[in-house]
This record gives C-alpha cells, structure tokens and sequence, in this order.
C-alpha cells in the first residue's frame, strides 16, 4: 500500500484503517469496538480491549525468543559509564521494582510522580508502573521545586520515585533537597518517597525521614506479572505549559497509544525490529516517553539512553560516536543540537573521525529547522534529515514523511505531509478554508487518530476549551501553518503564549507572573524572540513603578534568578529591558506580538487597534540602548 493509498484510506475509513493498524500489537482482549465516544461525547479507541504497555514493549520479545537482543544500551559521557541490558535483565529490575510499588500498596488507577535523570532506573520505573496499571507522571529532573508541587498536587501521587542527583555536563545538581522542598510544599502528603543512590558524591546528609532505597526494594520484592488494563486506560500523564500559567495534564491511553507508536515505527520511521533507534530526548518530554522508550521497545529497536549534552561531552562529535559505536540505524532530536554541534564544528572535522555505514535517516522535530542547518548536515552527514511536526497533545507525529519504502521527497523547511489519521486543514479566524501559499491556523478534523491525547487530567472543560472551542469538530493545535500546492505544510509558529525554546514547551504567561511578583515591576511582558541556537529564548520588558531606584542591571540580575528558581534553568530567561510603557490596544490589551516582531527586528503593520502609535518608536530606540 504506497503512501497516498494509506492516507486516503486512514481518513475515508478510520474504523477499518485502525483496525487493520490495531492488529499489528498483541492484546490481550482484541477490541470489537474500535471507534466510540465517552460521556463527554470525545473519542475513544479500541474501549473494550484490554492490553499491557510493559508487555508489548519486554516479555512479549522474551516470548518470541529474543530475550537475549539487547534491549537498552545507556552509555553517560558526563560520568564515563556505559551499560547494555538484554530484554531478560530489564524484565527482571521491571517486574522486581513493581513488585515492590504492589507491596507498597500501589494499584492500578493510582498514580506515581517519576522526578530523575537520564538514566536506565527512570526507563524501568516508568515500566513497572505500566506493568501494574500504576499512571506515571515523568518530571523533567530540571524543574525546580515550584514545578513539582504544580504536578503533585494535580494528580495526587501515592509514590514519587527519584534519584540522588542529575548532571549538567560537569555540575552534579542534588535532586534530594528540591524533593524535600516540593514536598514541604505541596498541599497533599506522598506516602511513598522511592530514592535511586547514584553514589556520585557523599549525600548522607541530604537524606531525610521516611525514604525508601530503590535497591533495597528490588531486592526485597518478588518480581509480578504484567496487569491487563483496558485500551482507554491511562498510561500517563504528562504536563504541558498552558497559556494561563498553570500545566495542562495531557492524559495519554494505552491501546491507542500502543497502536500509534507500532504504526509509528514502521511507517514513519522506517526502522526494521533489531535495529537500533536513537531519540535524543529527556524522559520528561514527549519524545521521551514515545521514542525513547515505548515505540522503540514495542517494535523491539534497541534503544540509546545518553546523559549528556551533544557539544560538552566531551566535544562535538559525541553524537556522531554514538551512532557510529552503537551502530544506531535512526535518530531523532531537536535541530537545537544539530545547530550547537555545527556552530564548535563548522566544517564537520569531527564527523570524519566516526564509520557512519550503518546511520541511514536523521529526524527532527521540536521546532523548526532552519535551511543552513539542513544543508549544513546534508554536506556533513550525508544521510536525509527529515523535519517533521507534532505535539505533546498528539503524541506521535501530525506532519512528516512516510520513509517505510524509501519513496519520499523532502522540502526543506516543510514539516511534511498529513501523516495518515490526521485531517488537516488550514483555516483563517472564520473557520474557512484557506487555498495554498495562505498563511492561517493549522486545525485537524475530528476525530484524532488512536495515541492522541485522552483529555486534561480531572478537568474536561478545560481540555474542551484549549482544544475544541475554537472550531466546531475541530481540534486547534494553536499553531500557524501555510500548506503549499503538493501537500507540503510549512510551521509558522505559535499562536499563543506558549513558547518553544530548543524544544520544551514553555508558558510566557507562568514566567510573567514571576516576573511581575518583583517588587518593583508594575506591569511587564515576556514574549518569545528568535535564537539562532534554541529556536526561541524569552525575553522580558517590563515598566518599573514610580519612584523605583533600582538599576537595569540589578533588575535583570534579580528576575533572572526568580524565574530559574520557580521554572529552572529550562526556562533561560536572561534578558530583561526596562521600558517606559508597553504598547496597548484601546481596551488594554498588551500588544505582544508587536513587542516580539519589534525584538526580532522584522517588519510590522502598525496594528489598527494601539493605543499610541509613540509607543513604537519609544521601544525601538530603547532596543538600540539595551542591544548596545
């Protein structure tokens, strides 16, 4: 079946499409209803089946007979070590360490909060949470506090599992006293504090009552066996920022989800079982959970865990080492990387020091990838790089190409096609269709394809709001896009106040609340501005209040520092200029796009609503001031 004969029939017969998609996993129950709704009249995939995430992705090798195929190879630069575990020795630390939740009192439909480092024990942990029916939640381990008690108090966790500490390139970061923080602060208490001991330094004293030892509870658990749960069951929740401050919880099915990442594998990226499959991603990111673990393991790929950085550890060439030891078949980052990796290694030196044979595609996602990083690589590399476009909501990719039969053509700066399931459309403010080569917002007909997002955690109305309120029967991905006469859509960007830097998806309106708490802020704004590195990095203007002394420098100084200990040092938030007043609409609304377009230094339509066209030329000499 070519591509187009795929996509026509995914969208002209859903039910018989996925079906035929749904058979390609093993279940325990085969579903007879594949298409329903639930009592919020929302899709539903496959609601009668029942399944096990940790089955499909570990004893179902092991039942077939490649038990003994390595199943996950972490190799950490920053700590020089390196560790392969087969298909058997993951089932074994799996099915010990749910055992041990089980003795804990876990259940299926509770829920575990997963605060740690990019290493083999968060794998597992998410794992033997889906052996047993237990929902996790994934917290990037760069968060601060703040951001863990956002999440602890949304889904109520009976477990926070952690480790002892993370690592940025030669900084070891205690992971410890931001959980006995998160903890303090939190509105509910966790029975369960699970702590991994990294042995990297002497953390005795950051131990606090009440801890229970990782090891010490796999050793003293008998291992438990996969608990079938039904397709709409949820498999985790993941946080993504939200446009009034506070994280959505994006809830994600299992047998749906199952069947996207199979399709996923095969399809889109074209990768064989055996093979190995590389996503540079954090466990908290949606590529974490779909393509470092879950799709891979399902299609029975090993896959690569890296703690590291791709310029630092120790030099620019570590990716390509990476590809070239492991002998990884396929990978999938950020063009945030690809962009570091070409800036310290411009005329790819590095590249030549590495057999390559085995690397045959390059996948990006996460934001936009610039044309010269695209010809950078394509010279460097020689192997296609392939942009391609989706969401933490979707769950698998929207917008890509299909290289399962090697017949695809890339346009560079295109995220893709429609991949099957998703009927996009581009739409102007009035819900009309617009032709090729218009710029509008990107909206796909319901409804979504299986792996899609279930809802918001607990909060329905929200979830209708954000996503479906817009355009009847339509889900709004809140991103612009322009489609050209082949089919090809081109990503403009964001069209709220969630901002995209080197891939993490991160609130403006959050981070202008931290902002404003200043004492001497009056109003402020934080808008997203181009970074040839990150995509976009955050910048702040703010108006101080009358009377204020403080200087420029100190203030900056002062919410640099706030705003990386609410959110972290992800959010990157750096700059911040002092302005007199902030352009305004006549009802009072803060021109922020205007403030964005006037940072990047692009040109602008003086918006028929401002308040005083003045303001412009006041923030433009100000730029001068501050960029001087």
């Amino acid at each position: 079946m070519n591509e187009d004969t795929l996509y026509r029939k995914s969208i002209e017969d859903k039910e018989s499409f996925w079906k035929e998609q749904a058979q390609s996993i093993q279940w325990f129950e085969f579903p007879t209803r594949i298409l329903s709704k639930d009592n919020n009249n929302y899709t539903q995939w496959f609601s009668d089946g029942k399944l096990n995430m940790c089955y499909l992705c570990i004893d179902k090798h092991i039942e077939d007979g490649f038990g003994e195929q390595i199943a996950i190879i972490y190799d950490s630069p920053v700590t020089n070590y390196k560790q392969k575990f087969t298909f058997n020795e993951a089932k074994e630390e799996i099915s010990k360490l749910a055992g041990g939740l089980a003795s804990l009192g876990l259940k299926k439909g509770d829920t575990a909060v997963i605060y740690m480092p990019m290493i083999p024990q968060t794998l597992f942990a998410m794992l033997a949470c889906a052996r047993i029916g237990v929902i996790h939640n994934v917290v990037f381990g760069g968060f601060a506090p703040h951001e863990l008690v956002v999440r602890i108090d949304d889904c109520k966790p009976k477990a926070l599992i952690t480790a002892t500490a993370g690592i940025e390139i030669t900084k070891i970061i205690p992971y410890l006293p931001l959980v006995e923080k998160a903890i303090e602060l939190a509105q509910d208490k966790v029975d369960n504090i699970i702590v991994y001991n990294r042995k990297l330094i002497d953390n005795q004293q950051e131990m606090f009552d009440g801890l229970i030892d990782y090891e010490e509870l796999i050793q003293k658990s008998k291992p438990v066996d996969c608990v079938p749960v039904k397709s709409t069951h949820p498999l985790y929740l993941l946080y993504t920022s939200g446009t009034t401050g506070k994280p959505k919880g994006i809830t994600r099915d299992t047998g749906g989800y199952a069947t996207a990442l199979q399709f996923s594998m095969k399809y889109i990226y074209g990768i064989d079982p055996g093979e190995t499959y590389w996503a540079a991603s954090d466990f908290g990111w949606a590529v974490g959970h779909s393509f470092s673990v879950y799709g891979p393991l399902i299609n029975r790929n090993t896959t690569i865990i890296f703690e590291g950085k791709p310029v630092m550890t120790p030099d620019a060439g570590t990716f390509w080492r990476i590809i070239s030891e492991y002998k990884v078949a396929a990978m999938f980052t950020a063009p945030t990387a690809i962009r570091a990796i070409k800036k310290e290694d411009p005329n790819g030196e590095l590249v030549k020091k590495y057999d390559l044979s085995n690397f045959k595609k390059q996948f990006l996602a996460g934001e936009r990838c610039d044309v010269a990083t695209l010809d950078w690589f394509t010279k460097h590399i020689g192997v296609p790089a392939i942009d391609h476009w989706w969401q933490t909501e979707s769950g698998w990719p929207m917008l890509g190409l299909m290289t399962y039969d090697n017949n695809y053509q890339i346009k560079r700066a295109s995220a893709g096609k429609p991949i099957p399931g998703y009927d996009i459309k581009i739409f102007d403010e009035n819900g009309l269709e617009l032709d090729p080569h218009h710029e509008g917002f990107l909206v796909i007909k319901l409804p979504l394809p299986p792996g899609a997002l279930l809802g918001i955690w607990n909060d329905y109305h929200r979830f209708e709001n954000s996503y479906l309120s817009q355009y009847n029967g339509y889900y709004f991905s809140g991103d612009g896009a322009i489609q050209d006469e082949d089919g090809y859509i081109f990503i403009t960007g964001r069209v709220d106040d969630v901002i995209n830097v080197a891939g993490h998806r991160l609130s403006t309106s959050e981070m202008e609340e931290i902002v404003s708490s200043h004492p001497d802020v009056a109003e402020c704004a934080v808008v997203g501005i181009d970074d040839h590195l990150k995509g976009q990095i955050p910048f702040a203007t703010v108006v101080l209040k009358n009377g204020s002394t403080i200087s420029e420098e100190n203030l900056e100084r002062d919410i640099v520092k706030m705003v990386r200990e609410k959110i972290g040092a992800v959010a990157c938030l750096k700059n911040v200029m002092v302005v007199k007043r902030l352009p305004k609409t006549r009802s009072g609304k803060i021109l922020r796009k205007l403030i964005r377009t006037l940072l990047d230094e692009k040109d602008f339509q003086v918006p028929s609503t401002i308040d005083d066209e003045k303001i412009i030329t006041e923030i433009q000499e100000k730029i001068k001031v501050y960029r001087s």
